[in-house]
């Protein structure tokens, strides 16, 4: 994409003043007018023959770029958390039957994002929106405030040492009382424990889709370069 991108800009005579790309989206800003914008965008989808980008603009002088809404109020820049015209804030309930660091991730995760993708003048409301959810889905105040204050004065995280990256890891079932006790057993041998979900609807109902007997599936040969793969296709 690097490349893709130097050379679409090195043979255009026209070129945005911002140009901010994740991996395949691509925030631009455009002083050239929107009908040399189009004829930018034909550019570069003549640049390379697999290479092909759609474009979306502002509405209302606001923009969904990835999970931030960004606005312009008085010709500068403003933004908060974007959220889709169909989200519900259904998460995770806390009374849900879960080990208590699967239920913090969801908690921690909606105020480290409220945290870092607000701006001044949006964490106030972003603030009662990530509250309110988390009062919905039966998340007690203690914990909500706690998590607010740690995570508005902890600093950025460090790299984990390899032994703990390479650590052996047991998967169980959470039961209350129970596997969270073996837990603590595992963790003085070095074992990291993984709890899973026991009751799953996919434990519960078969699945819509018939089996294929074995005879009945198609084969299909790749050949890359001289590795040949053999897939399948059912």
């Amino acid at each position: 994409m690097e490349d893709f991108q130097t050379r679409a800009f090195d043979t255009s005579h026209l070129k945005p003043t911002c140009w901010l790309r994740y991996v395949d989206d691509v925030f631009v800003i455009w002083p050239h007018g929107s009908e040399d914008l189009h004829a930018f965008l034909n550019h570069i989808n003549s640049s390379h023959l697999d290479l092909k980008f759609a474009m979306e603009f502002e509405n209302n002088n606001s923009f969904p770029f990835l999970d931030v809404l960004i606005t312009k109020p008085n010709n500068s820049f403003s933004y908060t958390v974007y959220r889709k015209p169909t989200h519900t804030n259904c998460y995770l309930n806390g009374k849900s039957h879960h080990y208590p660091a699967q239920l913090n991730s969801v908690l921690n995760s909606l105020i480290h994002r409220f945290i870092r993708l607000s701006d001044n003048h949006n964490r106030s409301r972003e603030l009662y929106e990530v509250i309110a959810a988390l009062h919905q889905n039966d998340y007690p105040v203690f914990q909500i405030q706690r998590s607010i204050q740690r995570q508005q004065t902890q600093t950025p995280p460090h790299e984990l040492p390899e032994e703990q990256t390479n650590q052996t890891k047991a998967f169980l079932p959470y039961i209350h009382g129970v596997t969270d006790k073996v837990s603590g057993i595992l963790k003085k041998h070095n074992v990291k424990t993984i709890f899973t979900a026991n009751n799953q609807i996919s434990t519960m109902l078969r699945s819509p889709k018939d089996t294929i007997p074995l005879k009945q599936r198609a084969y299909t040969k790749y050949h890359v370069q001289t590795a040949p793969y053999i897939g399948q296709t059912n």
